[in-house]
């Protein structure tokens, strides 16, 4: 016989399961959400791309990979994969447009920017920066990436600015999985600390002055 707490976990977690069909009504509010971050791209693909990629993250699809989503939106795989992956653009323009609608909804003069760092568990050694090391998703050393995350917080709600990915010195000194990862060379080992005042730096114009925690 199954135990009552088992019974309770599986009722529970059948009540967690969202059905795609939710964001079916949002997705128009959605398109027009992303018009000004679609404008920030410098180029016409990643422009025209923007809503494929949308298109496929609020999809029925069980994993949402450039090749699933490419071929529930009809377009070669590679285009997928090239915009979320290797094709060069900077993200700064859209940082800039995020903020700005952060401030528009959210600001206030004793808002509070937040950072945190938070882990992602992983079972390879390929993906960017990831080694053993402290993962707080599972409340041990494991095998993770980690990234340093910026918020802001006000009385009304808050939102994610920005967030830098967290660079091993043993990473940042392996030129061969540097190249295989497309890791740029101005990305360097930095401390959890360097890497904060870093995003403050690039990310909070606009901001009203405020009180920062972390």
């Amino acid at each position: 016989m199954t135990p009552a707490w088992a019974q309770r976990q599986e009722a529970l977690l059948s009540d967690c399961i969202v059905s795609p069909d939710v964001f079916a009504s949002i997705v128009d509010r959605l398109c027009d959400f992303v018009v000004p971050y679609q404008h920030a791209l410098e180029t016409e693909a990643g422009k025209r791309h923007v809503h494929l990629y949308l298109a496929g993250l609020l999809s029925h699809l069980d994993r949402k990979n450039a090749e699933k989503i490419a071929a529930l939106v009809d377009v070669e795989r590679l285009v997928i994969q090239e915009f979320i992956g290797t094709a060069p653009w900077d993200h700064r323009p859209l940082i800039k447009v995020l903020v700005g609608h952060v401030v528009d909804q959210l600001g206030e003069p004793d808002g509070v920017i937040a950072f945190d760092p938070s882990s992602f568990p992983k079972r390879g050694t390929h993906s960017v920066g990831v080694k053993r090391q402290w993962c707080s998703h599972r409340g041990k050393v494991d095998n993770c990436q980690v990234g340093v995350y910026m918020g802001y917080v006000s009385r009304h709600d808050h939102a994610l600015l920005d967030f830098r990915l967290s660079l091993p010195e043993e990473w940042a000194r392996d030129a061969h999985r540097r190249q295989a990862c497309h890791v740029p060379e101005e990305v360097q080992y930095h401390t959890r600390q360097e890497q904060c005042l870093e995003i403050w730096r690039c990310s909070t114009c606009g901001v009203s002055r405020c009180r920062t925690a972390g």
